[in-house]
């Protein structure tokens, strides 16, 4: 599905040096596997997704899906990112029904599209308000939703539930979860939270700490459909490992 072959990213910093954000990046992930990426803070996480989702150009390597190379956006993905990205004037119909509109899809058609994901995230009667009318869970409902609209093959989520409460965060985690079973979406999921990373994915990517590189990927062998309340231990067991890597990483870093 995606083949990620030596991929390398620089930039120019502020002080005008050159920082390597990502160097020698190999990664397979398969058709409908849930991925879930982490890694300590600028490891490049970010920069891969974006990469993978055509948003950001990189200096070395190749990123193919599906048997072709990414040079850009395209129809076959959508990104659900950390800060909802939503239109603030537009109702929650109007946002979800957005990337259909892009494509031309006729109103009718479009907005009963929209209302059957709205029916899903659990927002049926919020079709008309606007995005500061909505929590921030709601919100990224809407941002999950509006993702979903274009029916992609790839979903791409930059640590999309990181800026809401440890409550709502749980819910997201479970209709995610669920969504996930219905759709069966190819996914890769940043994230800065090893509980998180375990209970969605099939298989953690460990990042190594800058330059990014795969440090490790990690499987995760608990059976679907999954629930936060089965396998604890297994996951907890799982989560320490990770915890142990990263400290291993940071002390690496002093």
């Amino acid at each position: 599905m995606i083949e990620i072959r030596g991929l390398s990213k620089s930039f120019v910093g502020q002080d005008g040096a050159t920082v390597d954000a990502l160097r020698g990046v190999d990664l397979d992930v398969g058709d409908n596997e849930f991925v879930t990426v982490l890694g300590p803070s600028g490891c490049g996480k970010t920069t891969l997704l974006k990469a993978i989702a055509g948003l950001a150009p990189w200096n070395e390597g190749d990123i193919v899906i599906d048997g072709a190379p990414v040079r850009g956006p395209g129809s076959d993905r959508a990104v659900v990112f950390q800060n909802f990205a939503l239109l603030p004037w537009a109702t929650v119909l109007d946002n979800v029904a957005f990337g259909l509109k892009m494509r031309g899809v006729a109103r009718a058609e479009r907005e009963e599209r929209a209302r059957s994901l709205i029916a899903m995230v659990g927002l049926s009667g919020f079709e008309a308000k606007r995005p500061g009318e909505l929590s921030g869970g709601m919100q990224q409902r809407v941002g999950i939703a509006r993702a979903l609209a274009v029916q992609p093959r790839v979903l791409l989520m930059d640590e999309p539930f990181g800026a809401v409460d440890e409550q709502t965060r749980r819910l997201l985690q479970e209709e995610l979860l669920s969504i996930w079973e219905e759709h069966r979406l190819t996914v890769v999921f940043i994230t800065h939270s090893m509980e998180e990373a375990v209970l969605l994915g099939d298989r953690v990517v460990l990042m190594s700490a800058r330059p990014g590189r795969i440090a490790e990927i990690v499987p995760v062998s608990q059976k679907r459909p999954r629930s936060p309340d089965v396998g604890a231990a297994e996951r907890a067991e799982i989560t320490g490992y990770l915890w142990n890597r990263l400290r291993e990483m940071h002390q690496e870093r002093r």
